[in-house]
């Protein structure tokens, strides 16, 4: 159903994107999808579009709990994913570094924190078929919108999460404006599509 030669991709974000934004999360069942993520990201899969979690993770940096944790609660992403939709993410990307850190191996500056690139880099080498030009990046925050500039792809702004503040301009600044601003991720991934087909890379 792709007409692309390279591999078409969206990055999503993983707090405010996917799942409800809850802070820190120490409980695994605290974890909650959104309730149209599932069935977006199975629209995509049916597609046999690149499905990509970039996420920063700081919370095993700031002495919360362990990088297994954050292993466990990426993982659990995909549990709920194929659980609700029987749907999945291809690859998951996390960096776990914080410059203002307690955890002294985690504290640090990293190309991989968002908005640097190091995820993208990271994911071009385990899929070096990746079409940067036509890929998307899903955000709730002003920084995955500079990640999406900085990486050469088409940021979303989504209004669930911290979204909306950054809009009223009550959290982070924007630096660069979206691609588009969508109320969720069910709306963005409907309209990433739309686009892929008017431009004749899906069918």
């Amino acid at each position: 159903m792709v007409s692309n030669s390279k591999r078409l991709t969206v990055f999503f974000d993983r707090d405010g994107t996917l799942n409800v934004e809850k802070g820190y999360i120490r409980n695994l069942d605290d974890l909650e999808l959104y309730s149209d993520a599932a069935p977006a990201i199975k629209k995509l899969n049916d597609l046999d579009v690149l499905c990509c979690l970039t996420t920063n993770q700081t919370g095993a940096a700031r002495g919360f709990y362990s990088l297994e944790h954050v292993d466990n609660l990426n993982n659990k992403i995909n549990t709920l994913l194929h659980e609700e939709a029987g749907a999945h993410l291809d690859a998951i990307f996390s960096s776990p570094y914080y410059a203002r850190g307690s955890v002294p191996e985690l504290t640090k500056d990293s190309p991989c924190r968002k908005p640097g690139i190091g995820m993208i880099t990271q994911a071009l080498e385990q899929y070096p078929d990746i079409d940067l030009e036509h890929a998307y990046i899903l955000g709730d925050k002003a920084t995955d919108i500079e990640f999406a500039h900085n990486a050469g792809c088409r940021g979303i702004l989504l209004k669930t999460g911290y979204g909306q503040n950054v809009i009223d301009g009550k959290y982070q600044v924007l630096t660069h404006k979206p691609y588009r601003v969508c109320e969720h991720v069910g709306e963005a991934v409907n309209s990433i599509i739309a686009d892929w087909k008017a431009e004749g890379l899906v069918k």
